[in-house]
């Protein structure tokens, strides 16, 4: 395992480089959520990145180049206060990440998979994080008692499939935001006209050359949008 300070380092290098300002403790929170990501991944096998400080620039930084976009968001809710869903959290990114940022929001991280969300719950009960649920579940499947503002997935699926499979979890005036690579204009434009693309950002991630296109979305058909 790299030293701890070297983590440390590369972490602050990285946000730096980003233009994210972020609380000494809330990286050494980052930083230990790495260190339990190494110890789960070398025998549950949740990510593909085995290297921590490629964890750092591919996980972490990836992840947080979100937070000015949430951050503009919850600026323009009532009295500031947003609920948000991860979709398809995985091993808990970008949701656990954006909850260490801004405890005062509410999260939920949703993911099918049993073993990846133990790592979250694990995650949550290490670090003492206060403003996070994870729940196992299937996208379509999950109906909470209460929608949520802001619904976020990274790398999870199509744009068209990730509107379709989250909408009826979105409040009528929230977002959906997708975290893409490449974005292929034929993915766009089969996107339903039951959603309106707002707009696409183009961000750039210190340390990496691969293109990363932030999308955000709302609904714009009228219907049930209550849970069921």
């Amino acid at each position: 395992m790299i030293k701890k300070a070297i983590l440390i380092k590369a972490l602050s290098e990285g946000l730096s480089a980003a233009n994210l300002s972020i609380l000494e403790s809330t990286q050494l929170q980052f930083v230990e959520y790495i260190e339990l990501l190494v110890k789960w991944n070398a025998v549950h096998n949740l990510t593909a990145i085995r290297d921590p400080l490629e964890m750092v620039k591919r996980h972490v930084l990836d992840s947080l180049v979100l937070l000015p976009y949430f951050e503009a968001f919850c600026k323009n809710r009532p009295e500031g206060r947003v609920s948000v869903l991860d979709v398809g959290t995985g091993a808990g990114l970008p949701g656990i990440l954006l909850a260490l940022c801004r405890p005062e929001q509410s999260f939920v991280l949703l993911d099918s998979n049993q073993k990846k969300i133990a790592f979250v719950q694990h995650v949550i009960l290490s670090l003492k994080v206060s403003n996070v649920i994870a729940v196992c579940d299937r996208v379509e499947k999950y109906r909470p008692e209460v929608l949520f503002d802001w619904i976020v997935s990274r790398a999870f699926a199509s744009l068209s499939d990730f509107a379709h499979l989250s909408q009826h979890l979105c409040k009528p005036d929230g977002q959906l935001v997708a975290m893409k690579g490449i974005i292929d204009q034929v993915e766009v434009e089969k996107v339903s006209s039951d959603y309106r693309i707002e707009k696409m950002a183009s961000v750039q991630i210190p340390g990496i050359e691969a293109e990363r296109t932030l999308v955000f979305m709302s609904i714009t058909q009228k219907g049930d949008f209550g849970a069921k």
